[in-house]
This record gives C-alpha cells, structure tokens and sequence, in this order.
C-alpha cells in the first residue's frame, strides 16, 4: 500500500495570505503547505479522498495517473472545491463516471455546488466531470482491500474517518482528519494500524480541530506503528518537529510518501 500526501495544510495553507510570520516566510519546502488531502493506492487500486482548491497542482506534482474511486470525508470548502477538477479522471474511464463515496453532509454540498455533475451520461457534453454518488458504509469489501469508516466530530458536523486494510498483506492505513476529538470507537477501528494520518492543527486548543497535545494522547492510546499529523497551521514550523513529537510521530508534508 502507498500513501501520497498531496497536502497537509489548515485551510488557510502557508503561506497564508497576508501574513509575514517566520513560518510564512520560511524556506523550508515542507512548510509549504496546501490544503489537506490524501492519495491512496491499495492493490493498484487508486482512492482520491477529498478535492482541495490546489487539486489539480497536486495531482499534476505528484503525477497521478487515474483515480478509481474518490471518497469525500465532508463537505467544507478545503475539502471539496477541487472536485470540478476530478473531470480529466471521469473522462480516462471507460464509462466516463466516477464512483464517489460520502455520507449525508457531503452528499448535500456536492449536490449543491455540483449538480451539473450528476446529470446522466447523455444529458450534457463530453469533458465535465461526472459523478456516481454513493452513500460511504460502515464497511466496504472491494477485491483489492476493505474500506472502514466511523464519524468523527467536527464543529457543527462529523466527517468521515477511514481505515483502509489491504488484502494480501494486511496493511493497515487509518485517515482521520479535521476533528475535534477521536471517540472510543474510532479508536478502536484504528488500533495498532501501520500507519495513521491524524488531525493535529497547532500547539494550542482549537474549537473545532485537535491541537498537537490532544492529537499525540490520541496516538499514545491508539498506539499506531507510524504517525502523521496533518492540516497544520502556520503555527507549526516542520524544523521544530523534534521538540513537540515522540520518534514514531511527524509532521505531514506535502509530497510525503508512505509504503507500506
């Protein structure tokens, strides 16, 4: 299994806009941070999970070739304005349709910012993005792995958290980002997995995101192999990573690759 982080920012990015902050002015790549999304590739089986504003700049840096199902893990504006983008992947297959995963929330936004999206094949022209909408279960049994998810609290809504186990070598990869907290049985879905990406905004209490301290009791808890954080402000400089982590946990950075 390979994981490609194609970013790990809030949804401001750092740079932020109009701010002259050492971590906004630093030359250091990895504090160059777009909007949080993930690229997983399980068994050749290639799963997109969210669309930032910068998706097409990712995808084109990291040269994703195709994406053969794309999972939405809610519907805020870092998450999903990207999804227009997702056109190029419906026209590589051979239905011209991509399979999207969501729950309730996300499900709203793309019927609300996309509806030209879900008109049937025939009923507009050739080159716009086309989506199969499909509610995300607790359990999705594909050939080349399963695709777990729980709800996690975000604010004034939950998002999805998933847990992707590959068939063969049982690799396990957990995505649990833009939260507030991890509940008992999110923890448990997650335990002991090889790695977990996992929400860690900044150093200080947000309301509606993990800060660094509730993200990393989160992982002495959940005890994973290997630790990511993700969506970090620019109140996180990646130079400074040896003083707020353990060994086992870092910082996320865009273009960071995992192989499991």
């Amino acid at each position: 299994m390979e994981i490609i982080v194609l970013g790990s920012g809030t949804s401001h990015g750092v740079p932020m806009i109009a701010c002259d902050c050492a971590v906004c002015r630093s030359d250091d790549p990895r504090d160059r941070r777009s909007r949080a999304s993930v690229h997983v590739v399980m068994n050749g089986l290639r799963i997109q999970i969210d669309a930032t504003p910068e998706f097409r700049v990712q995808v084109l840096r990291e040269s994703i070739p195709s994406i053969d199902l794309f999972i939405l893990t809610h519907g805020h504006a870092d998450h999903i304005l990207g999804m227009d983008d997702l056109r190029r992947y419906c026209d590589l297959r051979a239905d011209g349709t991509l399979p999207v995963y969501c729950h309730e929330e996300g499900e709203g936004r793309v019927r609300a910012i996309y509806p030209y999206a879900l008109a049937p094949r025939g009923e507009k022209p050739d080159g716009y993005a086309r989506f199969d909408l499909r509610r995300l279960p607790a359990r999705l049994d594909l050939p080349e792995g399963v695709i777990e998810s729980t709800l996690l609290p975000h604010g004034r809504i939950e998002t999805l958290g998933l847990v992707f186990t590959e068939a063969g070598s049982g690799r396990r990869f957990a995505y649990y980002t833009d939260c507030k907290s991890v509940p008992p049985a999110a923890r448990d879905l997650a335990r002991s997995a090889d790695l977990l990406l996992l929400d860690g905004l900044r150093p200080t209490p947000h309301p509606t995101h993990q800060s660094i301290p509730e993200a990393l009791a989160v992982v002495a808890d959940i005890a994973p192999r290997q630790t990511y954080l993700t969506h970090l402000t620019h109140a996180v400089a990646h130079r400074d990573e040896s003083s707020y982590l353990p060994k086992e946990v870092g910082f996320a950075f865009d273009g960071l690759r995992v192989c499991l």
